[in-house]
């Protein structure tokens, strides 16, 4: 919903926050200063108790909080829980924040890539070797092979002097030192820098242990940071921030930068990038290795949608090698933590090139491949070849490689891990049932109740309070996440209902009766029961209000 949609005034910041009329904009300001109008037309609260005043010890949303009537004292101040704000002061519970100036500098294109310049100019010139010469620039490599000076004079053209060089380069089994000089030449190109004297060695960068571990997949839409929360709470040993796209990093927009967002509680953190050239992913790597904390970086080239395809990314990279090399080999070599590639079995139906490609990612230096055992034409509408990945395991031995698809119980992650792999990688199984990180780690199947999934859906709505604010607006984007969580939730069928263990992931089951009212409502395939669910912990939805769920299974209006 669009903030004009939710009919209240905006309420200034200055006034939020208790500091009277010290408002900076002073009569410019477009929000609202009267404290009185905006608390008689402001709709009910929610519920009696605020999250971030009992979590934090102060609402930063102070009167515009729809659980406002906590925190709010006489002539509707802002109160302040001295204690508990103490006890979390220092503590930074979300890193990786735009910083202002540094979304200036982006937007004004002022800040510099140094080691991307540098990277960049090489491949050029390597690239396209004797074509980048001209004039002067020729008269070093043309001495020092023996060619004589008068070639070099203004009266020769820079074609004749393209055609001294390429001679020279056909010659090279009857004048190898004119070979060696054209490689020693080339392989000196660009300024000296320290590494250049001094080797970084590979193990002086940050190395990863990945194997054996749950990995909880780069979920577009669905695995934002309250979500990456719950599965951290049940289980999961590696997050992954959403699917980025890096020009819209490098161009310091808050949307694309919020994806980057990573909550203390994420040990074992990474990000995705999507791009399809290597000056602007590289540029992107280096900017993320010089202002967020992650532990690695990993490579989208494996979303199938026509917008990311039809520029060259996603599933795009797999069939424009050099491309991909340029990219990968760039990364790297701006990177001081890991690089990781994430791919599918290919492009199209029943031609897998998954297995061309891995060795020439060993080759390339990466330090992680996960499988997506399904080509982009297939999508979802056929079960993932485990086989094909135990093949493809085995190609990139040592390096470790996840496999993906179609993982829904313990059982299921046994039999993965059966075929090679390193791990497993958890997508729509984790959005079906969080906990299936436990009933892995435990090997157990857990008839979970429907009061405890509640309480699942009443901390993700916490959580989601925290991240995207308790105001109206806030509450509407909480509401809004937790609907398409809620449309892949529903396919949970619990453990004492099924004919047969384990659930599978492609079974859907005909309209059943829980053990329970909120076991029947929280199967139910109706957008409308979903609304019901969110209206229970968010209240009310807004007169204007509707929805239609990503996937788009059925809408609301």
């Amino acid at each position: 919903m669009k903030p004009s949609h939710f009919g209240e005034i905006k309420l200034c910041s200055s006034i939020k926050q208790g500091q009277g009329n010290s408002c900076t904009f002073g009569e410019k300001c477009r929000f609202s200063h009267d404290l009185s109008k905006f608390m008689a037309e402001k709709p009910d609260d929610i519920g009696p108790n605020c999250y971030l005043f009992e979590t934090l010890g102060k609402c930063n949303y102070g009167a515009a909080c729809r659980f406002a009537k906590s925190h709010l004292g006489k002539d509707f101040e802002n109160l302040i829980n001295e204690e508990v704000v103490k006890k979390c002061e220092g503590n930074v519970l979300v890193k990786n924040n735009l910083n202002r100036d540094l979304q200036l500098q982006l937007r004004k294109k002022k800040v510099k890539f140094e080691k991307t310049d540098q990277y960049l100019t090489n491949m050029n010139k390597t690239s396209k070797p004797g074509a980048s010469g001209k004039g002067n620039a020729l008269k070093p490599v043309v001495e020092e092979c023996g060619v004589t000076s008068e070639c070099t004079d203004t009266e020769v053209g820079t074609d004749q002097q393209d055609t001294l060089l390429s001679t020279a380069a056909i010659k090279e089994d009857s004048t190898p030192q004119i070979a060696d000089c054209a490689k020693k030449e080339t392989s000196t190109i660009g300024a000296l820098t320290d590494e250049d004297i001094i080797k970084l060695r590979p193990c002086e960068k940050k190395t990863i242990d990945f194997r054996n571990k749950l990995y909880l997949a780069p979920l577009t839409t669905c695995g934002n940071l309250p979500f990456r929360r719950i599965c951290k709470r049940y289980g999961a040993d590696i997050t992954c921030g959403e699917m980025a796209v890096c020009t819209n990093i490098l161009q310091g927009q808050p949307s694309e930068w919020a994806l980057l967002r990573r909550h203390h509680s994420e040990d074992l953190f990474g990000v995705q990038l999507e791009g399809a050239f290597p000056d602007t992913m590289t540029r992107c790597a280096e900017l993320i290795n010089r202002t967020i904390e992650v532990d690695f970086v990993d490579i989208n080239v494996g979303c199938p949608i026509d917008l990311v395809y039809s520029k060259g990314g996603g599933c795009g990279l797999m069939n424009r090698t050099n491309k991909f090399e340029q990219i990968v080999k760039g990364m790297k070599s701006v990177l001081d933590v890991p690089l990781t590639v994430k791919i599918r079995t290919g492009v199209h139906e029943n031609h897998n090139i998954a297995h061309k490609l891995i060795p020439n990612l060993k080759e390339w230096g990466v330090s992680m491949i996960t499988l997506h055992g399904r080509s982009r034409e297939q999508r979802y509408t056929k079960l993932a070849d485990w086989d094909y990945i135990d093949q493809c395991a085995k190609i990139a031995n040592p390096i470790p490689l996840f496999g993906n698809g179609d993982i829904l119980s313990y059982e299921d992650s046994n039999r993965a891990l059966q075929t090679g792999v390193s791990g497993i990688m958890l997508a729509r199984g984790a959005l079906v049932k969080p906990w299936i990180f436990t009933e892995i780690k435990e090997q157990r199947h857990w008839d979970i109740s429907s009061t405890e999934r509640f309480d699942i859906l009443r901390n993700f709505t916490n959580y989601g309070l925290e991240n995207w604010g308790s105001d109206s607006q806030g509450v509407e984007k909480t509401r809004r996440f937790l609907l398409e969580w809620l449309s892949f939730l529903c396919r949970y069928i619990p453990v004492g209902l099924l004919e047969h263990v384990p659930q599978k992931i492609n079974e859907r089951p005909p309209y059943y009766l829980g053990r329970d009212y909120m076991e029947t409502l929280m199967a139910s395939q109706n957008a409308s029961d979903w609304i019901k669910i969110s209206e229970m912990l968010l209240g009310p939805v807004p007169q204007m209000f509707t929805f239609l769920p990503k996937h788009k299974a059925n809408s609301y209006k």
